[in-house]
């Protein structure tokens, strides 16, 4: 990352402008209009699978419990982006208050980190279901599982509350347009006046501490898991099992290898508006492909989603 301090100007900064993809104008309802399906899309799953996993018993177990995370996060983490960009693509109002600017990078920042532990205890779950399954209950008993799920919670809360806080009291110049479709740290972090090569470091290392070791961690437990598959008897279990995991590790590596390019490496200037394109993969679209890569595919949640049909949505007989 490149420590960036601009010309100072005194002038009080009240509020931010989000340049988004307005450099398209001709493209603006038609932006809308994807952007809205993918949230509808992405909301519309994600509460299902939190609603079938409280309401069903049989879901009822660490792998669910995990999944059932994972997709409120999907939801909060949607919604703390996806509407204001849309009515910003609706209307053309850029732009978004101080405060609202830095509730907006604590909510993301909060959701993405606990998102990056939770796809980590996920993967370490499904390693120890399939290669260690008579030491499973032992390892992901219910004390366990609530402490993994709240450990993630927890750190991604302290983590973002150091640099979100430090940024806050920061003197901050004339220029208020950030190029970027919502306020993240790095374009945030441009407009500074101050020295912020301390708070670059730190962040930076928040950002390493995050993605490349739960990366590996999540990428070890798969292939582990996909050595201890292809060792399955039937063929087509072991083609089924296989297609699951692969398409996991489809997503997680789209997910961390996007986070990595946008935070970690260098900010060349061959570069610049690609980081938007890269944010729209771990901000938009992974909310709308979880849900059916990890859960919708799955026998159980078919059985309870068919169940709920036939309780809720069929005629009843009288």
């Amino acid at each position: 990352m490149n420590v960036v301090i601009p010309l100072r100007n005194e002038t009080t900064i009240t509020e931010f402008i989000l340049l988004g993809f307005g450099d398209h104008p001709d493209l603006q309802i038609l932006c809308f209009l994807l952007f809205l399906s993918i949230y509808i899309l992405a909301m519309t799953g994600n509460l299902l699978i939190v609603f079938l996993v409280v309401n069903d018993r049989h879901l009822h177990t660490p792998m669910y419990f995990f999944l059932g995370n994972l997709s409120c996060l999907e939801i909060c983490y949607s919604s703390t982006i996806v509407p204001r960009m849309l009515t910003s693509f609706l209307t053309g109002n850029r732009t978004i208050s101080f405060s609202g600017c830095f509730v907006q990078l604590y909510l993301f920042g909060l959701l993405v980190i606990t998102e990056t532990c939770i796809l980590s205890v996920m993967s370490y779950d499904r390693y120890l279901a399939i290669c260690k399954p008579l030491q499973y209950q032992l390892y992901m008993n219910n004390k366990v599982c609530i402490s993994l799920a709240a450990g993630s919670w927890i750190s991604g809360c302290f983590s973002v509350s150091v640099v979100v806080i430090w940024m806050a009291q920061l003197t901050y110049c004339g220029f208020n347009r950030i190029d970027h479709f919502f306020c993240d740290f790095i374009p945030l972090s441009k407009l500074i006046c101050d020295d912020t090569s301390l708070i670059i470091e730190v962040t930076f290392m928040l950002s390493s501490l995050f993605t490349l070791p739960l990366f590996i961690l999540t990428v070890t437990s798969y292939i582990c898991i996909i050595s201890a598959i292809l060792r399955i008897a039937s063929p087509s279990g072991r083609e089924r099992a296989f297609s699951t995991c692969f398409s996991h590790l489809i997503v997680v590596t789209i997910f961390y290898g996007s986070l990595i390019i946008v935070y970690l490496l260098p900010d060349y200037p061959i570069m610049k508006g690609s980081t938007k394109v890269f944010s729209v993969f771990y901000t938009i679209l992974t909310p709308m492909v979880n849900p059916l890569i990890y859960s919708l595919r799955n026998k159980e949640v078919k059985e309870a989603l068919r169940k709920f049909a036939h309780k809720f949505m069929l005629p009843q007989r009288i």
